[in-house]
């Protein structure tokens, strides 16, 4: 994979990890009711959940390749409409508070945290579709094996989760109010989210990996 793509795929998912998720408010309710260890060791499980999605990607990334390079094209088609398409609904969601309210959760013990966190992300089904349909827009059929194109985009993007929402778990108490306690903040941040899943769908969809 040329360096230009990676580092581009770098700026983009860091950018989406930024803005706080569903996965990020669990976190961080961990964090803020049994404190750090707790909202680090859910930190653990999510990633250990989302690596799952990583392999379970890449096997099937690569068996639609190996159907047809058209099929592979339409799958990344079809994943910069569903990018457009989470842009749109965040924009014209009726819901402004999806960011401005930390669930509260009920404390648990550490090991019960760590699977409950692993398997939630694992039985995410929009987690195996956010990835299928992010990761083919910066793989190249022609820059080596898909498989390999798609692990090691998948490691980079564990990767910089896992420090995002470590951070997230380190921060939460004492970056809780600014983070979550505006509904103004909560509105900007629909919004940019919104914003960047449009433009990340209509780069993707005009552009490939061989022009970055």
């Amino acid at each position: 994979m040329e360096f230009s793509t990676i580092w581009l795929f770098v700026v983009a998912a860091s950018t989406l990890l930024i803005i706080p998720g569903p996965a990020v408010l669990y976190i961080m309710a961990r964090s803020i009711d049994q404190g750090k260890k707790a909202g680090l060791v859910s930190v653990l499980g999510v990633s250990l959940g989302g690596s799952v999605h990583v392999l379970a990607g890449a096997i099937g990334v690569s068996a639609i390749l190996m159907t047809s390079a058209t099929a592979f094209h339409i799958v990344k088609y079809l994943g910069a409409a569903y990018l457009i398409y989470l842009g749109c609904k965040t924009l014209f969601s009726k819901s402004d508070s999806t960011t401005s309210e930390i669930p509260k959760a009920p404390r648990k013990k550490l090991r019960k945290i760590f699977y409950e966190s692993a398997l939630v992300e694992v039985m995410n089904p929009k987690t195996a579709l956010f990835f299928l349909a992010f990761f083919p827009q910066f793989i190249a059929p022609t820059a080596g094996s898909v498989t390999v194109q798609f692990l090691l985009l998948g490691t980079i993007f564990i990767i910089l989760a896992f420090i995002s929402d470590g951070l997230y778990a380190v921060l939460a108490a004492s970056m809780r109010k600014r983070i979550v306690g505006s509904t103004t903040s909560s509105k900007v941040m629909n919004r940019v989210t919104g914003y960047f899943y449009i433009a990340l769908g209509i780069f993707s969809a005009f552009a490939s990996p061989s022009k970055t």
